[in-house]
C-alpha cells in the first residue's frame, strides 16, 4: 500500500492499492468487518444491553467499503468538461460496495482494464453510506418480539430509500460534475436491494446465477432445461445443476431433497460452469412486469447478456406455427418503463447477439441457408400489457399495420429495453404458437402437439446462441458501445 488520497470523496481511510487483487482483498476486509461488527451490535441488542449511539442516534461504524480511481487528465481525454466552460483535469471516481467476495472477479477485471486504459491510481476505504441491518443479517429480525423489532430504528439503520434508485444507470448525473463521478451503474444499497430480491423472486442465491441468461415464459422450457442440464453434467461440460430451494445435481452426487413444493414468482435454474460461465434460465411467466422486475434485480449481478425465449402469435399470413421470429426492433405497447425510458428511445440491434442467432437457428435446424428466411423472420415485434389484445383489434390494426410488426408477445420489448437501461446485451428469439389474425388461435390439442416438436429445438438453438456469445465474450467483442452514455461509469 501506498500514499493516502487527498481528495475531496465522500469516504475516510483511503489507501492506495497496487494491484487489483489487493483492492479485492482490502474491500473484502473491511466489509466483513462491518460485517461483524453489525452482527456484534445486533446480538448485544437481543442480549438487552445498553446501547451506545453516536451524534445521529445510532453507533457508527458499520459502512460500505469505498472503492475509488483517480485518473489523470492526460489518460483519460473524455473527461474534459469544455461543454462547461472547463479544461480537463484530475478526475476521481468512486462507488460504494457491497458484498465484494461475490463480486471478487468483477472487480478485479473491471480494475486491471481501468488501470491499463487509463493509468488509474486505485484506492480503497472506508465509505460514510452506514450498513442497514436488514442488508448486513438478513433474518436478523424474524424472531424479535413486536416491542423490539419496533424500537430498532432507533439502534439499527434502515434502508435509505431516496438514495436507493437508479439515477446513474438513467443518466440523471449528466450535468452534475462536481465531487467524485460514479464508478460503476449501481451503489452499494441499491445493490443489496436487489440481491435479496433475487432470492426471493428466484429461490436461489445470487451466487449461483451464471454470466448468460435465458428467459422463458413458458414451464417446459424449464422440463427441457434441466433434462438438457443432467446431460451436460454427465457428459462432464458442466460443474452442476442448481435449481429452486438450491437443490444441487453433480455428476457425483444427487439431490437428497425432491423439487420446492411451491415454485417461487420466477423460478431460476443454473448450469453452473466454471468462473460462472454456464447459463441461467428464468420462467418470467407472463407479462411485462414480471420481466421489468426480474431484469431490475439481475441486472446488478452484471451479466455478459440475456436472451428472450419464448413464443408469440405471428402477425402474418405467410407465418407458419413452429416458425421462428428474431427481433430486429421493438414497439413497445408495454408501457411499464415509460417513465424512465420513452417510448421514444430506440432500443438499437446489437449485430453481435442478431448473427449469433442466425447462426444458431441454421445450425440447430439443418435448414438450407438458401431457405432460411422461409422460417426466420426477422422484424419488429410487439410487446403488448394486455394479454386480450385480440378483443380490441380494430384500435390496434392500423399501429400493427404502420409498424409492420411480425409477432407479438408480452415480455420481449420489456427485456429489451431494460437490457438498454443496464447496458446489458440483450435479443429476442421467439417461436409462433398461433395466428391469431388468420383464425389460428392457440387451443390446448393443437398447443401440446407444437410444443413437442418445436421446445426442444428453441431451446437448443438459446444453448447455441449462448455459446458462440462466450467465444465473444471471451475475445472481448461482446460488449457494444451502443449501449454506453455520455458520461459512462467506468465499470462496464
Amino acid at each position: 500500500m501506498a500514499e493516502m488520497l487527498d481528495f475531496d470523496v465522500p469516504a475516510s481511510d483511503l489507501v492506495q492499492c497496487a494491484s487489483p487483487d489487493e483492492a479485492a482483498a482490502r474491500l473484502e476486509a473491511l466489509y466483513d468487518e462491518a460485517h461483524a461488527q453489525t452482527r456484534a451490535r445486533f446480538e448485544r441488542y437481543l442480549a438487552g444491553e445498553a446501547m451506545d449511539a453516536g451524534a445521529d442516534g445510532q453507533e457508527s461504524g458499520a459502512v460500505y467499503p469505498y472503492l475509488c480511481a483517480v485518473v489523470p487528465a492526460e489518460a483519460a481525454p473524455q473527461t474534459s468538461k469544455l461543454a462547461l466552460g472547463q479544461v480537463a483535469s484530475v478526475s476521481v471516481h468512486g462507488a460504494t460496495v457491497t458484498q465484494p467476495a461475490l463480486f471478487a472477479n468483477y472487480f478485479r477485471e473491471q480494475l486491471a482494464r481501468v488501470i491499463d486504459r487509463f493509468s488509474a491510481k486505485v484506492f480503497v476505504g472506508k465509505s460514510f453510506t452506514p450498513i442497514p441491518l436488514t442488508f448486513a443479517l438478513e433474518k436478523a429480525t424474524a424472531s424479535l418480539t413486536a416491542e423490539k423489532r419496533n424500537r430498532l430504528q432507533y439502534h439499527f439503520h434502515t434502508p435509505n430509500l431516496v438514495s436507493t434508485n437508479d439515477d446513474i444507470v438513467d443518466g440523471q448525473f449528466i450535468l452534475k460534475r462536481h465531487g467524485a463521478m460514479p464508478l460503476s451503474l449501481f451503489t452499494a444499497e441499491r445493490i443489496d436491494y436487489s440481491l435479496h430480491r433475487i432470492q426471493h423472486y428466484t429461490a436461489t442465491k445470487p451466487e449461483h446465477f451464471q454470466n448468460y441468461i435465458l428467459f422463458t415464459n413458458y414451464q417446459r422450457y424449464v422440463d427441457e432445461f434441466v433434462e438438457y442440464a443432467k446431460a451436460e453434467i454427465d457428459a462432464g461440460r458442466a460443474e452442476a445443476l442448481i435449481e429452486p430451494g438450491d437443490r444441487i445435481t453433480t455428476k457425483s452426487e444427487k439431490p437428497d431433497t425432491p423439487p420446492v413444493a411451491r415454485l417461487p414468482q420466477m423460478p431460476a435454474y443454473h448450469l453452473v460452469q466454471k468462473g460462472h460461465d454456464g447459463v441461467t434460465l428464468v420462467n418470467i411467466g407472463v407479462g411485462p412486469s414480471n420481466a421489468k422486475t426480474i431484469t431490475d434485480h439481475l441486472a446488478v449481478l452484471r451479466p455478459h447478456v440475456w436472451l428472450m425465449i419464448g413464443h408469440c402469435g405471428g402477425l402474418r399470413r405467410s407465418q407458419r406455427l413452429g416458425d421462428y421470429v428474431l427481433a430486429h426492433a421493438y414497439l413497445r405497447e408495454d408501457n411499464v418503463l415509460d417513465d424512465v425510458l420513452p417510448p421514444s428511445v430506440p432500443l438499437p440491434t446489437l449485430a453481435e447477439v442478431q448473427l449469433a442467432m442466425t447462426q444458431a437457428v441454421q445450425e440447430v435446424s439443418g435448414i438450407d441457408k438458401s431457405k432460411l428466411k422461409e422460417h426466420l423472420r426477422t422484424g419488429t415485434v410487439v410487446t403488448t400489457g394486455d394479454r386480450n389484445w385480440e378483443l380490441r383489434f380494430e384500435r390496434n390494426a392500423v399501429r400493427l399495420n404502420q409498424a409492420r410488426a411480425i409477432a407479438i408477445d408480452m415480455e420481449s420489448a420489456t427485456i429489451a429495453a431494460n437490457g438498454y437501461r443496464y447496458r446489458v446485451p440483450y435479443g429476442t428469439l421467439l417461436c409462433v404458437s398461433d395466428r391469431p389474425l388468420h383464425g389460428e388461435v392457440k387451443l390446448p390439442g393443437m398447443a401440446d402437439a407444437f410444443y413437442q416438436e418445436r421446445i426442444s429445438q428453441h431451446l437448443e438453438i438459446g444453448i447455441r446462441a449462448i455459446d458462440l456469445l462466450r467465444e465473444e465474450a471471451r475475445a472481448g467483442t461482446l460488449h457494444s458501445r451502443k449501449l454506453r452514455s455520455f458520461d459512462e461509469p467506468f465499470f462496464r
